[in-house]
């Protein structure tokens, strides 16, 4: 395996979900994050203009993704001069998994004239000062978390809380190609309830409904690192909200809401 998809020769639409696909919650069902990377890539591909850049994608989560394959299509549904609306859809055989929508904006040019101190600012220390080889609580050989790499910089898998972790992708999105920042941006900011766990993994489920991510500019380099804390309730509804940055500074913020529960054996 050397992608988390395949791309289907005959078909470009379709795609062979890998082994690297697979989630925390079951071995049969894939980490949000791939299949949410997916959606953005087929999202910058449709329809491109030049001077343009995806502003915003909000995925949602219509049910477990399962380790098949999927067709992943998307199409403009409200043009526009300076914005406009881009709706995709992942698909298996058994219907819709997860939908997304994206705004596209059409970049300033010339450069806006912003005072300095209005400009966002502020960094981590790189994840070459973080240790390398974080323990995913994984029961799987092979999944998403053999997939990626973590480098915490603040907290950890075996604590609970806030956390501030560097992720980087080990293999493409889709073979053949090299995964975007809205790719890597997207497959990293699915981490954030996970690396910032209020809760015991082997007691409880904490699974997001959705992910939002808001980009105030595309991220640099291969590593995204995400600030990032759970906010559970009793109630069983909860939130994980992540700011995201790269090795320059912060590009954005990303958004989850929860369904908590216990988690039966």
């Amino acid at each position: 395996m050397d992608a988390f998809y395949v791309p289907d020769p005959a078909d470009p639409n379709l795609f062979e979900s890998t082994e690297l696909t697979r989630g925390p919650w079951s071995p049969d069902a894939q980490h949000a994050g791939p299949p949410s990377a997916l959606l953005g890539h087929v999202i910058e591909r449709c329809e491109p203009r030049a001077g343009f850049t995806v502003g915003r994608v909000a995925v949602e989560i219509l049910g477990p993704v399962p380790i098949a394959p999927l067709r992943a299509e998307a199409r403009v549904s409200r043009a526009g001069r300076s914005v406009e609306l881009i709706e995709a859809t992942l698909s298996s055989e058994q219907g819709p998994v997860m939908k997304a929508n994206a705004w596209r904006l059409r970049g300033a040019e010339p450069e806006l004239d912003l005072p300095a101190d209005v400009v966002p600012s502020g960094t981590y220390p790189g994840p070459e000062s973080a240790a390398a080889g974080a323990e995913f609580p994984s029961t799987q050989t092979v999944g998403f978390h053999t997939g990626i790499e973590y480098r915490f910089i603040a907290g950890g898998f075996a604590e609970t809380g806030p956390a501030v972790c560097w992720i980087r992708l080990r293999y493409p999105i889709v073979g053949g190609t090299v995964p975007s920042p809205l790719e890597r941006t997207l497959a990293a900011a699915d981490s954030g309830n996970g690396i910032s766990a209020v809760l015991d993994w082997d007691s409880y489920l904490f699974i997001n409904t959705d992910l939002t991510v808001t980009l105030h500019r595309e991220p640099l380099g291969d590593w995204v690192c995400l600030d990032a804390v759970t906010y559970p309730e009793r109630s069983g509804l909860g939130l994980a909200e992540s700011r995201l940055y790269d090795e320059k500074g912060p590009v954005g913020r990303g958004t989850q809401t929860l369904f908590i529960g216990p988690r039966k054996r």
